[in-house]
């Protein structure tokens, strides 16, 4: 291993949640008080279904917390959200704008990161605009996108690889998403990601706390 590859990127690493589609507010705060008190170190907030004014309060519910905690939280698609509220950073899919034009709108301090699917040629061109990490999947069947094109575990370690060559003192980090439980993100920690997104396994557990931590277990283990 060449010393570039073991450089460890800026963004968090091990677990990365991301918020349900629930209309609840007090059950998304307290599960998301209990992954966090499990070891989930950032939360992407993804809100797809849902009345703007619903939205709007649970986005505002949200960033308090998140803020109370320590807990960074990422917006998605949205870049007028990121820029208005006190958060990390901004998550943006392929319909969701010009990179280029996101980091030039964000804070300096502010983290990007960007889906790739199952295209490796798109991670590439996203680590040359300066994203902070890049996002492969579905690595697994996906429950929430069903539909999903399915990503090799190879893409992750080629997109590191590649990650580490492009970097001066910190590298993009490399995310799994799609089906990823605690029982099979060890191939997605083994093949080189940085963190895993999940929604369903840990957010539906009948243990939130206790889930993040098997997903904190199994980074722990075998990640590089």
């Amino acid at each position: 291993m060449n010393s570039t590859h073991a450089m460890t990127p800026l963004f968090p690493r091990g677990l990365y949640g991301i918020t349900p589609e629930w209309d609840d507010t007090d059950q998304l705060l307290k599960a998301i008080r209990a992954a966090h008190a499990g070891g989930m170190s950032v939360l992407q907030w993804r809100r797809k279904h849902a009345p703007e004014s619903l939205a709007h309060t649970q986005l505002t519910a949200v960033v308090a917390l998140c803020n109370e905690i320590g807990l960074p939280l990422i917006i998605n698609d949205q870049l007028e959200l990121a820029m208005q509220h006190p958060v990390a950073g901004l998550h943006l899919g392929k319909e969701d704008g010009s990179l280029r034009h996101a980091r030039q709108s964000l804070h300096t301090n502010q983290w990007l990161g960007t889906s790739c699917y199952n295209e490796l040629g798109r991670a590439r061109q996203a680590i040359r605009d300066g994203v902070d990490y890049v996002a492969f999947g579905a690595l697994f069947p996906s429950t929430v996108k069903s539909e999903a094109v399915r990503a090799e575990l190879q893409l992750l370690s080629k997109a590191r690889d590649y990650s580490a060559s492009q970097a001066r003192n910190r590298r993009t980090a490399i995310v799994a998403i799609g089906g990823i439980t605690p029982e099979n993100a060890r191939h997605a920690f083994s093949a080189g990601a940085d963190a895993v997104a999940v929604i369903t396994s840990l957010f539906e557990a009948l243990d939130i706390t206790a889930q993040a931590q098997r997903f904190v277990q199994c980074f722990e283990q075998y990640a590089t």
